[in-house]
Order: C-alpha cells, then sequence, then structure tokens
C-alpha cells in the first residue's frame, strides 16, 4: 500500500529531538518519578524509623513537661528551638533522600535540566477548545485506565498484604500498648514498602509507553526529512546568493589591489596572482592577489582594466599560489624567478624589450607544484 506524502513514518532527526528538548518536550513519566520519590521516602523511614519515633516521643515529652523553674526563667522561643532541633536530622533525611529521587527519576530518561523554553506560554494550552478536546481526547482516557489500574494493583497488593499478616493484626489486642504500636509501625512499613514497589511495575509499564508516545509525535514525513535536510544544507538559490556575495567582496578587494600591482601572472586559466614591488618600499615582492578560477578570472580582468601586465608563467603562478598568502612577501625560493620576471616587465614598461625577449625561469624542485598542490 503506497504511503500518503503527510503520512509521519520516519524516526526523528537528530535537530527535530534537538528541537524539542528546547521547547520543553522531553521524556518524563510521572509514575517512574511518583516510585522513586516514594521508594525513597519509605526506605529511608524504614532505616531511621526507631530514631524518628523516638525524637517525636521526646518532643512530647520535653514539650509537655513543665518545671518550676519555667515560671521565672520560660523562654518559649529557645524551647520551640530545642524541640525542632530534636527533629531536624531524621526529617532532613526523609525530605533529601526523596528531593534526591526526585532529580534522579528526570535524570535515569535523560531530561534532566532547565529549559526556558518549557515556561513560554503556548496559545493552544489557553484555547478552551483545545482544553476540551485534551480532557475528552484519547491521551485522557489513557491517563484515567491508568489511575484505574494503579487503584487496582495498588489496593490488590495492599489487601494481600494486610490479609496475609491478618494473624498478627489480631495479635496486638493482647500485647501491651508499646509493643503493639511496635507491631503496628513494623507492619505499616511493610506495606508501605510493598505498595511502593508495585509503583515501580506501574512505571515499568508507563516509561516504554511515554517513549513510544513522544516517538510518535516526534516522528517525521519523508518530505519533512527531505525539507530539513535542504535547509540544514542551504537551498540552490541561498548557496548561489553567497557565493554571489563572495565573489562581489572578493571583487572589490581585487580592484583595489590592481591599483598598486606590478604584475600579474597566470596559469593561464586555473590561477593567477598579483605581484606588488615598489623599489625603496618594499623589501621583496609583496602578494596583493590569488585566486583559481573564478577569483582567477576576475583578476584578469581587473588586471586589464587598470592595464597592469598579464604574464603567463605556469609553474611559478602555482608555486607563489600554493606557498604566499595575500598581504605577505613571496617565499624566498621564488626571489630569483621573480626578480627575473619582474625586471623583464621594466623593460618591457620602458620599451626596452618585447614579448619576444621574455626570459625563461627555473625553479626549485620543492616549488614545483601541480593543479593539485602536489609536488611534481
Amino acid at each position: 500500500m503506497a504511503e500518503t506524502a503527510g503520512e509521519k513514518t520516519e524516526k526523528p532527526t537528530a535537530k527535530r529531538l534537538s528541537e524539542a528538548v528546547k521547547n520543553g518536550d522531553i521524556l518524563q513519566s510521572r509514575e517512574l518519578s511518583t516510585a522513586m520519590v516514594v521508594m525513597a521516602g519509605v526506605a529511608t523511614l524504614a532505616v531511621i524509623g526507631p530514631e524518628f519515633v523516638g525524637a517525636i516521643r521526646e518532643v512530647l515529652r520535653q514539650g509537655l513537661q513543665f518545671q518550676p523553674s519555667d515560671l521565672v526563667t520560660f523562654a518559649p522561643e529557645k524551647r520551640a528551638a530545642h524541640l525542632v532541633s530534636l527533629l531536624i536530622f531524621p526529617v532532613a533525611s526523609i525530605l533529601g533522600a526523596t528531593l534526591f529521587a526526585a532529580i534522579a527519576a528526570p535524570a535515569l530518561l535523560g531530561s534532566l535540566g532547565f529549559r526556558t523554553g518549557a515556561m513560554a506560554p503556548k496559545m493552544s494550552k489557553m484555547n478552551p477548545a483545545s482544553g476540551l478536546k485534551r480532557i475528552l481526547g484519547p491521551q485522557a482516557l489513557v491517563e484515567l485506565t491508568k489511575a484505574l489500574a494503579k487503584v487496582l494493583v495498588l489496593g490488590s497488593i495492599g489487601g494481600w498484604l494486610l490479609w496475609h499478616r491478618m494473624e498478627e493484626i489480631r495479635q496486638m489486642g493482647k500485647a501491651g500498648i508499646v509493643p503493639a504500636f511496635d507491631e503496628l509501625g513494623h507492619l505499616f512499613i511493610i506495606v508501605l514498602l510493598g505498595l511502593a514497589a508495585s509503583l515501580f511495575l506501574v512505571a515499568g509499564i508507563d516509561v516504554p509507553a511515554q517513549l513510544f508516545q513522544r516517538g510518535k509525535r516526534l516522528s517525521m514525513s519523508k518530505q519533512e526529512i527531505k525539507d530539513e535536510h535542504k535547509e540544514s544544507e542551504g537551498s540552490p538559490e541561498a548557496k548561489h546568493a553567497m557565493k554571489r556575495r563572495a565573489m562581489e567582496a572578493a571583487a572589490g578587494s581585487i580592484r583595489k589591489a590592481m591599483t598598486e600591482a606590478s604584475v600579474v601572472l597566470t596559469n593561464p586559466t586555473h590561477f593567477a596572482v598579483a605581484l606588488r614591488y615598489r623599489p625603496g618600499i618594499d623589501n621583496a615582492p609583496v602578494v596583493l592577489a590569488r585566486g583559481a578560477d573564478e577569483i582567477a578570472r576576475v583578476i584578469r580582468e581587473q588586471a586589464g582594466e587598470n592595464s597592469v601586465p598579464v604574464l603567463q608563467y605556469p609553474e611559478l603562478t602555482r608555486a607563489i599560489y600554493f606557498t604566499s598568502r595575500v598581504g605577505h612577501v613571496i617565499d624566498e625560493r621564488l626571489f630569483l624567478a621573480v626578480a627575473t620576471v619582474l625586471a623583464f616587465v621594466f623593460r618591457i614598461e620602458n620599451r626596452m624589450a618585447s614579448e619576444m625577449d621574455r626570459p625563461h625561469v627555473d625553479l626549485p624542485e620543492d616549488v614545483r607544484f601541480d593543479a593539485d598542490g602536489r609536488v611534481t
């Protein structure tokens, strides 16, 4: 069966995922967060439970105790601070454990972080019609099903744990008040641990479901992938415009350079370099412009417009192109060859020689390059 043009059958690209994260669309599971927070709190309570109960007992004992000296030196703020200090460690331990679990849950899903895009107002969420659609839509049905499943699972496990320990519950009435309370606390922790573990069962179903839903939500059509690729690579029109602007900028700098150039050497078509040498000012010939293909064509055209001598020296042109930079003097290995050419240009300008007298130049072996920049 043929795919429709807008059918979203492709996995999201890295760019699509990155944009989704910036906008606050991240992988998250409230069930996993709830399970980890509850388990961390219950586990910590199970470890420090006796100390916590002892601290509460001590707070009640000291808080209800009244000494004769309190009539003279009673300081309520000091008494309150002392009583609160007795509870700081157990309460801070439970809060610290639950806070760590709350941070660890999104970290496990790779969603930890602060994203300003998630705080940006979204008009779709302010639209009553969109809100009604969310309430009555498929997602609302899924959330209702999850809530009913949690009630069923948690209720079943909690009921089973209580039923399994019914005999211990019956024996509490025959024991003293202190043993009964100890047994009740022990039973309370066991039930809470069982319920917290059952939350992980729900989270084990919710996390894959969230992965599937987010993947489906961010999936792309083949046309969207093509458009994204075209945008990242740049459209042909944009590339052409950028190339044109680069050429215009290069032409402007070359036009300025040609007003100072002494000679232009060519390959004859693929490479071109413009040199300047002013006796008494320049210590050595300076490269004013260099380029290949289109840039070389612009250099030749500007040389013609500015009446700058143009000479064909393929090997020397390539040697200067591959060894020298614009604004710098030429490589010292090329001094003799360029000096020979400049002397010939001087003789031409003073009508002391003609094209027929153009000298031959020899280059050292290590500066003889082919068109790809390899030493020949």
